[in-house]
């Protein structure tokens, strides 16, 4: 393993009793996705939930997992139930469709994401990283809560590849405000998301979240007029939100109406936000835990010259492992949830139609059936037959099958940069009696922040 002989373990929420009430696994459901799940689901292949208005299905076993992922995914689509506490921010985007319309929306969107863009959007990705170190210098040498620190910084290589427009533009800097705002009102879940409510009956967000959703659906719109209107004069940039933009669905000849370019603006805020500073948040983290692990890092990264291109992020491999094994411990999308079409059958169990199935990577990556020390931080694993063999059954912090999600390349390029400028130039250490607890709400994030010493290399 690497690092020191005894680095301490990451911690991992504390699971509940095996059997609660209906009414108390809500509650904890409520205010932690992760502690609301009894232990056996470290070990277990399956596991069937009952309530009065639904069955669920929580599966690891790979070979159903791809199945549900891979093999027939068009027979299990995303869950109804999982949109309906999202649906104020994110309308009918990506994230929340099926069927023929997310077809034409992935047909959209993805041309935007192959290598070759991603080459291109490296440049904004890399000027983003350099502002975060900036900032980051201007705190060091005392402590710092770097999950901050990480949502500005992912933040701003949103906004500069998006839209080319740094995070201190005023409408970058109103929506990132606001974003913060709907994370802390958003809870994990919706009441509909447990309750079968028709069709007209009120979803009961909270004031909050209704209001942050609407300002920021109202921000976005101002972006996506002012972009249509360059895109008008032949001034636009050739960054994402113009080759989205501007992408006809190949099938139709038909692309994205100003409406549908907010939602999916939206999403594309959320998601690769929220996600990107959880993962780099928590790499710090795990590297401030193992001190030997992170120096091998900063040995790595030395070389790199002062203005890296693309093609020098392919010298990171420990980083690189690093930011593999950091998704592995900590999925910034803990859970997702689809439902079957087709009367199915788990493991002998008969499953009808509508039952929601759960695919956990957070379970899934820390199954003690399936890794090796699955709850220890070791990068080394990456470079191991075992470890990969075990990536190749039990990995998806992006999904997998035709669902995975658009941006992961983008995701992986971003977290290596932003990893190594960072070590590069400081070191990360671990406050005594300051350990932090992951907890999902939005994504995995600490309880109580990540609180962390950063001193200048």
């Amino acid at each position: 393993m690497s690092g020191c002989p005894f680095p301490p373990t990451p911690p991992k929420p504390k699971p509940r009793p095996d059997k609660v009430s209906l009414f108390t696994y809500l509650r904890l459901f409520r205010r932690d996705i992760l502690s609301a799940q009894p232990a056996r689901l470290y070990r277990a292949w399956m596991a069937e939930f009952r309530t009065p208005f639904f069955r669920s299905y929580m599966v690891n076993d790979p070979s159903l997992v791809a199945r549900v992922l891979n093999e027939r995914p068009d027979d299990f689509p995303k869950s109804d139930r999982i949109g309906e506490g999202l649906r104020p921010l994110l309308g009918n985007s990506v994230f929340v469709t099926n069927g023929e319309t997310w077809n034409r929306q992935r047909r959209i969107i993805d041309p935007a994401f192959e290598g070759g863009r991603l080459k291109d959007s490296f440049p904004a990705m890399r000027d983003a990283a350099y502002a975060a170190v900036a900032r980051m210098e201007a705190l060091a040498g005392g402590r710092v809560e770097v999950e901050e620190e990480m949502s500005h910084a992912a933040a701003d290589v949103i906004f500069r590849t998006l839209f080319s427009i740094p995070i201190d533009h005023a409408l970058a800097a109103a929506v990132f405000h606001e974003f913060r705002a709907y994370q802390r009102s958003q809870p994990i879940l919706n009441l509909a998301a447990f309750l079968p409510l028709p069709n007209w009956m009120p979803r009961l967000h909270r004031r909050a979240t209704r209001r942050s959703a609407k300002v920021i659906r109202q921000l976005i719109t101002q972006l996506t007029d002012e972009r249509a209107a360059e895109i008008a004069a032949g001034t636009a940039p050739d960054d994402l939100a113009t080759k989205i933009m501007t992408t006809p669905d190949p099938q139709s000849g038909i692309g994205f109406s100003p409406a549908e370019m907010v939602d999916q603006v939206a999403i594309f805020f959320l998601a690769g936000h929220e996600t990107s500073a959880s993962a780099l948040s928590w790499a710090l983290y795990l590297l401030a835990l193992d001190p030997k692990a992170q120096d091998r890092v900063a040995a790595e990264v030395v070389s790199l010259p002062d203005s890296p291109s693309f093609s020098d992020l392919s010298k990171l491999k420990f980083t690189r492992d690093c930011f593999r094994e950091t998704l592995r411990l900590y999925p910034p999308v803990p859970m997702m949830v689809r439902q079957n079409r087709c009367p199915e059958t788990f493991r002998d169990r008969s499953v009808a139609p509508g039952a929601q199935i759960v695919l956990s990577p957070w379970h899934q990556q820390r199954h003690e059936r399936l890794w090796h020390n699955p709850d220890v931080f070791d990068p080394d694993r990456w470079q191991t037959e075992a470890g990969r063999a075990s990536a190749r059954n039990a990995y998806m912090p992006f999904s997998s099958g035709p669902r995975v999600c658009t941006g992961a390349g983008f995701a992986m390029v971003e977290g290596t940069l932003l990893l190594a400028l960072l070590i590069k130039a400081f070191r990360f250490e671990r406050i005594e009696g300051q350990d932090s607890m992951p907890a999902a709400h939005l994504t995995v994030r600490a309880k109580d922040g990540i609180h962390l010493r950063v001193t200048k290399r």
